[in-house]
């Protein structure tokens, strides 16, 4: 795998990396704790706004497949958030976690297919995987990883990241491979922002440097993005005659609680490919009656089960997406995370 530039990591701009810590030798020997067969993981919580204070770490956002790898002596498993294995499907990840050196371990981070000017591209990463439902194993991706939760033989959920960070970068030893250290990133969270956004990034993610590892959205975790992009399921479309694929336009539809809610729809950012294949897949799903109240002309209404991963600019006074772009579709494997109207700030 060819390496790759970082552009908000090079030193002659403001954001540079931390110096690596080594680990701590003076710790106390903790007793042996069994690896867990899954943890489900941590979550950042969406916020307009970098936070400030030095209690506050950064990296950068990946826009990937968040994965789990799981090391043991004689066996790698790379599972998916929602706890599928996917370990034929990156092969080049799990041949270099065989590679690492260590007993047992568990690996939080996010694969990703990188462009030529190091930046995650989703698009990317999907067509590697051979699109939602294929079944190629990606040769491109590379995992950043950027937790430890379990290391050779001790349960770190219960330590804090200042903690957890140094073996997690002790471990990696600034490899740049299949499997590579998300960069911690000093200086002012508004001006690593910008930065962030000036070179094209996600954007930012903010962790409380006292965190213990906690499943959800607790807080710990915050992520600060330059362009919005989340999951929304696809509850139908309106037909055209001249738009490829014959789709003007997605209707989505979010989660508010356990009930769905129509959040407008998206009719820009699709390739004519993809769009001949989405039309063929949402036909198959028709419905007569909308999964949530909605009216309108030329509309094809279909069962609730399509992910699409949508850009946005915001919100308009009425509740629905602002300059919405399709970005593409998520396995369901994948356990996409379905904007939730009522826990998101």
């Amino acid at each position: 795998m060819r390496s790759r530039s970082k552009p908000l990591l090079r030193t002659d701009h403001v954001a540079k990396s931390k110096p690596r810590q080594r680990r701590n030798l003076a710790q106390p020997q903790l007793p042996f704790d069994t690896m867990p067969e899954r943890i489900e993981p941590a979550l950042a919580l969406l916020k307009p706004k970098a936070p400030h204070g030095d209690q506050w770490l950064f990296e950068l956002k990946f826009d990937g497949y968040r994965l789990a790898i799981h090391i043991e002596p004689k066996s790698v498993r790379i599972l998916t958030r929602g706890g599928h294995d996917w370990t034929e499907r990156f092969p080049t990840i799990a041949e270099a976690a065989r590679k690492l050196g260590v007993g047992t371990a568990i690996l939080d981070g996010e694969a990703v297919v990188l462009d030529a000017e190091g930046r995650s591209d989703f698009g990317a990463l999907q067509r590697s995987l051979g699109g939602r439902g294929g079944k190629r194993a990606s040769a491109e991706a590379v995992f950043y990883a950027f937790d430890l939760p379990y290391f050779d033989g001790h349960l770190l959920t219960n330590a804090e990241l200042f903690v957890r960070r140094p073996l997690l970068t002790d471990l990696l030893d600034g490899g740049d491979g299949g499997i590579r250290l998300s960069e911690e990133i000093e200086g002012d969270g508004d001006e690593l922002l910008v930065a962030a956004c000036a070179h094209g990034l996600e954007g930012l993610i903010a962790k409380h440097r006292d965190s213990r590892y906690r499943s959800g959205r607790t807080g710990d975790w915050l992520k600060i993005k330059c362009i919005q992009s989340e999951s929304f399921v696809i509850i139908g479309y309106e037909q055209s005659s001249v738009a490829r694929g014959g789709i003007g336009s997605l209707l989505l539809a979010a989660t508010n609680g356990t009930a769905l809610h129509h959040v407008g729809s998206v009719g820009t950012g699709f390739r004519e490919k993809d769009a001949v294949a989405l039309r063929s897949m949402l036909d198959k799903l028709r419905t007569k009656r909308p999964a949530v109240p909605i009216k309108g002309k030329n509309l094809v209404f279909t069962q609730p089960t399509l992910i699409a991963e949508i850009e946005f600019r915001g919100w308009t006074d009425d509740g629905n997406l602002r300059h919405a772009s399709y970005k593409g579709l998520r396995e369901l494997q994948d356990n996409a995370d379905i904007y939730n109207l009522g826990t998101e700030a």
